[in-house]
């Protein structure tokens, strides 16, 4: 890599590049709602990385959420069809590299305690009432957002486990003195730079489109242009939040299930470690490796300095070997026999376990104890509260699983029956859904099945994830077609407007870069184009004051 960006320092001390300034693409407004169908040409998955498959439900939910915020920063306009299908494949190329990360962090045995996790969720700003973290918050904001506690919990682990291999590779050494320096030297190098910014804006007049262009350009496109199949529904549904949220356990009830409980709510003893872990291939030398390290720490050296020095694990050897406090059940059996028969002080070594040899040293020790009924009594509240919401969930699932099936039965009575959340949605859309229940591929199959759910009919219940389920009732279907041109002649004019003025200001830079390598002076070439020249300047590897593409092609 680095003979890669010495070759590119060589050449003119400094050199002129012409940009075609204002060339992105353009959004024109394409439609209210921009939704797409992402086809993986049949498959039962999105994609695979080493075995780890991306579900087509992922992708989906990931499409979805993206596309919603990229129409958020464009005012609403949908994405061009051009650049759909390159998005949706940077989209599942960075669900690839997180798939392969999450692989690596699994093989590496990087974990995140129960506390740590808990201490996480209690500091996420959405879940407090005037700074303190609230349980009835953390519900409400989950359930607003369609998140499940499980999925939530979950993806925070997921991220907690990625933000320590990213930590752990940024903080190791994988380059010598010499090459550091060298990319050092690099990094902080400036280039002599001049630049003219040619707009495709001022083309525009000269690149009108006329409406026979526009008819010709929408009739071979037309599948580009399609209004989706959707149906307009009815719908009750029922979260497990909403049943929580029903139930008061009496102090009778906590307290027989605090008594219940008693040996499950111990607090596990605690320890605070370092360690030093030595891996390779030869499993001699690295036994040998340990034994120095180990014969070192008990002489008395550093033993934060020696992980820094020698230990191979990404995760702590930054930090001195610091493991913070864990209980037993957050190491694997090897390391945490010998750490939880330690005396604090004491350094044992080499531990053998599958990630390799350990030296450890044993700080601090926090002792297990028994909760207090008080200290339990949140925790034993939610429990109970999560149990019976449960049970009452499953017990309604079953009644409406009959009565929805019964000749005449009716949506709004049943949802009066059981206290559901009922409603209308003008628009369900095929392989996206709507708010407020999703994209729910259960119920996609349900209602555009072939033959799809009957107009007037009720189908469900159906489980939207391990907390919801809705039934619903299609009072429309609507079939795919395509959008009147008169609904996006417009779009279609700006987007091709734009296409040639474009291809106009192309050939003008072409013809400018041609003047300048024949010895023309930047001035007389900008006078001439009646634009200004940027006067030069040295710009640095990073410098946001030039646009990236200058700061690419002068790098």
């Amino acid at each position: 890599m680095l003979q890669r960006i010495g070759d590119a320092l060589k050449g003119q001390k400094w050199l002129a590049y012409l940009v075609l300034g204002a060339l992105a693409l353009v959004f024109a407004a394409w439609g209210a709602y921009g939704i797409v169908n992402l086809n993986f040409g049949g498959s039962d998955y999105a994609a695979e990385a080493n075995g780890a498959k991306i579900s087509l439900e992922e992708a989906h939910n990931r499409w979805v959420r993206q596309q919603t915020q990229w129409q958020q920063r464009l005012g609403g306009m949908e994405i061009p069809p051009d650049l759909r299908k390159r998005f949706q494949d940077q989209m599942l190329e960075g669900m690839i590299g997180e798939a392969l990360i999450d692989e690596r962090t699994q093989s590496l045995g990087y974990r995140v305690s129960t506390e740590a996790l808990r201490e996480a969720v209690q500091q996420e700003p959405a879940f407090q009432i005037g700074g303190q973290f609230s349980p009835e918050a953390a519900k409400g904001a989950l359930a607003q957002a369609g998140i499940s506690l499980a999925d939530y919990e979950r993806d925070l682990r997921t991220q907690a486990r990625r933000a320590q291999l990213e930590g752990g590779i940024r903080a190791s050494e994988f380059l010598t003195p010499a090459e550091r320096a060298r990319l050092a030297e690099l990094e902080g190098q400036e280039r002599e730079v001049r630049y003219l910014v040619l707009p495709a804006e001022r083309f525009k007049p000269a690149a009108g489109v006329d409406d026979a262009a526009v008819q010709a350009y929408y009739k071979a496109h037309q599948a580009e242009y399609m209004t989706p199949e959707s149906a307009r529904l009815e719908y009750a549904q029922l979260s497990l939040a909403a049943l929580e949220a029903q139930v008061t356990p009496s102090d009778a009830d906590l307290r027989a299930a605090y008594e219940k409980a008693k040996g499950r709510l111990e607090v596990p003893e605690k320890r605070h470690a370092r360690h030093v872990l030595v891996t390779g291939k030869d499993d001699a030398a690295a036994l040998a490796q340990a034994q120095k390290v180990l014969a070192e720490a008990k002489a008395g050296k550093d033993f934060g300095e020696l992980a820094k020095q020698y230990s191979q694990d990404p995760g702590s050897a930054h930090n001195g070997g610091d493991l913070g406090w864990a209980e037993r059940s957050a190491f694997v059996a090897p390391f945490a026999d010998a750490l939880f028969g330690m005396k604090v002080g004491e350094i044992k070594g080499p531990v053998k376990t599958q990630f390799g040899y350990h030296i450890i040293r044993l700080d601090e020790i926090q002792a297990g104890k028994s909760k207090s009924f008080e200290e339990a009594r949140s925790d034993l509240e939610a429990q109970l509260k999560r149990d019976r919401a449960t049970d009452r969930f499953g017990e309604i699932q079953e009644r409406l699983q009959t009565k929805a099936s019964e000749p005449g039965a009716d949506l709004k009575a049943l949802a009066q029956e059981f206290s559901l959340q009922a409603g209308e949605m003008p628009t369900f859309v095929k392989g996206a859904g709507a708010p407020p229940l999703g994209l729910a591929p259960p119920l996609q199959e349900l209602i555009f099945a072939d033959p799809p759910l009957a107009v007037g009919r009720l189908g469900g219940p159906v489980l939207l994830g391990d907390d919801r389920l809705a039934i619903v009732k299609v009072l429309e279907h609507r079939k795919a077609s395509p959008k009147p041109l008169a609904e996006v002649r417009e779009s279609i004019a700006a987007a091709l407007t734009q296409s040639r003025a474009t291809t106009l200001a192309l050939a003008a830079a072409k013809a400018a870069r041609q003047k300048l390598e024949g010895g023309a002076s930047f001035d007389s070439v900008a006078q001439e184009l009646k634009v200004s020249a940027e006067p030069a300047h040295f710009v640095g590897r990073q410098d946001p004051s030039i646009p990236a593409p200058v700061r690419e092609a002068v790098f």
